[in-house]
């Protein structure tokens, strides 16, 4: 007999609420759940992908030993035996710092890693943490941090009340949201009374905009700065109630100066004009917000971009304001917390061994992660724990990641697949997946466009022979830094005692304790709970000292001068490298799906029709793309829907590798891009990857390099 079960897609960002039908031990239906109060019944095709994962023969269900290029099943007890030895002997022969962590961004949507997988990592005691975040979200983290006094407090567009939406390097048409989180983006930014884009691709989110602009990769920040430029030069500046707080505005006078729009014309290719007239637009709306998110983070200009969004809204008066950049009041409140906790993040205090790049929030850029295994010298990373993470995919450089790894002492993988980076491990221990697992949205419910509450249960329950991520951390936390009874006691609970914890002193608990939110009252709910839309938190949810925003900090200020010398540089002549998300391949593991991978090839480099007719490329010819650091060969797709001068390929592909169990994903394998991305291009100022506006060649298959 089908049973129904309420759950949650925990695929992307947008964490869909969703029907699961089981017959059994098979699911037979995945639908959009029209109870949920955020995503009201949307679902896009990655959904359907959990019935895949769930039924996969390539999942892993017991742990692997490699024996030489020979891998054996093993026990869940002499798998740990294993790790705990190979962990200790490194940690033992050559310190703490020895050993290194990855972390990859499915952390996120994962209740078990994100709570009790952080923890263990963190209590390793090394410098050498890294996680997704430096190729991603760190600079919109940063500017949280020096601006707010916390790395997590991001505002988001309040998307569902805004009259303008300005959107610089993102596509939420397809990520449905990212640091915005805001299922059925089409439907909501079809309430939008006009959308502008501005992006080197027409992005499927550009097609449904007011207005489309190209803008030249990497420049987005001189485009933020000479809007500031005209703010102040037209005396459009009005911060509205927020002027009391907000430090630095007499200093953004002075910084922009140099910023004219026909200044920065030249550089992005933005009519200046149009700059200005955009300026008065965002001034004049009432409501109105500036977003921007992965093209402007991976830049080498990432971090003073991600900084300039936040400026621009304030000085147009759209910073905590309805239809603005707003600040969310999530059921389960991770920012108090962490500020009683002392850990309202941190940034540069120490550096990478080997080039010296900034930590961030207890982390280093993952840019420096292969210099540091494979580079001789004292604290040199000899072993690896990897959780929910494909670095050789996803990172800069992954062929010399690739052979980085080949050079440990030891390396265990916390992954449900033998894949491009876990093929190099000693053991791997799969975890349970999404539907086997409960779920509660802790870091996105940060981040969401309305606060909403849900608790999801396991649709099915683990096996005897299985373990989930959280039982695995705590295991190996317990064998490698010794389980005292604090670790025995949240053993016998999991997340879920953090999680009642969270929702009882949270800002819906406490509001009336007798009736607030609990773990029982959303398990009454299992389609979710409204808690309403967002609504002005500032100054109260400020972390800063006096509760003032500081629009000036020192560490953005300081790097404002290498962004100037980009305005007596002409543009780069040649082509560049620019990613694309595409709606059926946020992770490299969705790959192994036949339902999402199915169709036409769409793992194509995008050419510009002048571009390609100047390399004598056609539709559907091969070309050979190569940067300093490698060279791929891709099929061409002629389009104007990308600028002249400008190449694009979607991200996580490359599954070619010899040893890869991926039956599906290898029939597509597709080329990765991140085999000609450069670990040495970073953004200065975070050491965030630049893995956008790479310089590239482009020929022929079988044609010489010029």
């Amino acid at each position: 007999m089908p049973t129904k079960h309420h759950h949650s897609c925990t695929l992307c960002e947008a964490t869909c609420g969703i029907t699961v039908t089981v017959e059994g031990d098979r699911v037979v239906d995945i639908r959009g759940d029209e109870a949920d109060p955020l995503s009201k019944g949307y679902l896009c095709p990655k959904a359907t992908a959990l019935a895949d994962v769930h039924h996969d023969p390539d999942r892993l269900r017991r742990p692997l030993v490699r024996v030489g290029e020979e891998w054996f099943e093993t026990s869940w007890s002499a798998a740990f035996e294993l790790v705990a030895a190979g962990l200790r002997e490194v940690r033992d022969r050559h310190g703490k710092d020895a050993l290194a962590v990855y972390q990859g961004n499915p952390t996120a949507h994962n209740l078990g890693l994100i709570t009790y997988g952080q923890s263990f990592f963190r209590a390793l005691g090394t410098r050498n943490l890294y996680s997704a975040t430096s190729i991603d979200q760190l600079p919109h983290m940063l500017a949280a941090y020096e601006m707010f006094g916390h790395q997590l407090l991001m505002p988001v567009p309040d998307l569902d009340r805004t009259d303008l939406f300005v959107c610089l390097g993102g596509n939420p048409a397809v990520s449905n949201g990212s640091i915005m989180t805001a299922p059925g983006v089409r439907a909501r930014l079809g309430r939008v009374g006009r959308v502008v884009v501005f992006d080197p691709r027409r992005t499927e989110t550009a097609r449904l905009a007011d207005e489309h602009l190209f803008i030249r990769p990497g420049t987005d920040a001189v485009l933020l700065l000479s809007l500031v430029n005209v703010l102040f030069a037209e005396d459009l500046v009005c911060t509205g109630r927020l002027t009391p707080r907000l430090i630095g505005v007499d200093i953004l006078r002075q910084v922009c100066r140099d910023f004219t729009p026909e200044r920065a014309a030249t550089v992005t290719g933005v009519d200046a004009g149009r700059i200005r007239e955009l300026a008065r637009e965002l001034a004049g709306t009432p409501r109105a917000v500036v977003y921007g998110r992965v093209g402007v983070c991976t830049q080498e200009f990432g971090g003073l971009a991600a900084w300039l969004l936040v400026v621009v809204n304030a000085l147009t008066g759209h910073l905590d304001e309805p239809g603005g950049a707003m600040f969310t009041t999530p059921a389960v409140d991770t920012i108090p917390m962490t500020v009683l906790a002392g850990q309202r993040g941190s940034f540069g205090r120490y550096r990478s061994r080997v080039r010296g790049l900034p930590e961030f929030g207890g982390e280093l850029p993952v840019a420096a992660l292969a210099e540091e295994i494979d580079t001789p010298g004292e604290a040199r990373i000899r072993g690896l724990i990897t959780a929910a993470g494909n670095p050789v995919l996803s990172t800069p450089n992954g062929p010399r990641l690739e052979r980085a790894l080949d050079g440990l002492d030891f390396m265990v993988s916390i992954d449900p697949y033998l894949n491009e980076t876990t093929r190099h491990a000693d053991v791997i221990l799969p975890p349970t997946v999404h539907l086997e697992r409960s779920h509660y949205e802790l870091a996105l419910a940060h981040y969401a466009v309305r606060n909403t509450a849900r608790y999801s249960p396991p649709v099915f329950r683990r096996g005897a022979d299985q373990r989930h991520d959280w039982e695995i951390v705590l295991e190996l936390a317990s064998r490698v830094l010794g389980g005292g009874p604090a670790t025995r006691l949240l053993g016998g609970f999991g997340p879920e005692v953090l999680l009642e914890l969270g929702l009882r002193t949270g800002p819906h608990g406490l509001r009336k304790l007798h009736r607030g939110l609990s773990l029982r009252a959303l398990k009454r709910r299992p389609e979710g709970v409204d808690l309403g839309p967002l609504e002005p938190r500032l100054p109260g949810r400020l972390a800063t000292r006096g509760r003032k925003v500081n629009l000036a900090p020192r560490v953005h200020l300081d790097d404002v001068p290498r962004l100037r010398r980009l305005l007596d540089s002409p543009p780069r002549d040649g082509l560049v490298l620019i990613g694309r998300r595409q709606l059926r391949s946020n992770n490299s593991w969705m790959h192994n799906s036949t339902r999402l991978v199915k169709g036409k090839p769409r793992c194509t480099l995008l050419v510009h029709p002048d571009d390609a007719r100047e390399r004598g490329l056609t539709d559907g010819a091969a070309a050979r793309l190569a940067s300093a650091t490698g060279e791929i060969e891709v099929p061409v797709e002629v389009t104007d829907a990308v600028m002249p001068g400008v190449v694009s390929l979607p991200h996580g592909w490359g599954h070619h590798r010899d040893g890869v169990q991926l039956r599906v994903a290898t029939r597509h394998a597709g080329v990765s891009a991140n085999d000609v991305t450069d670990e040495r291009r970073v953004d200065a100022l975070t050491g965030t990857a630049a893995v956008s506006g790479v310089p590239v060649t482009l020929t022929a298959a079988g044609e010489p390099q010029a």
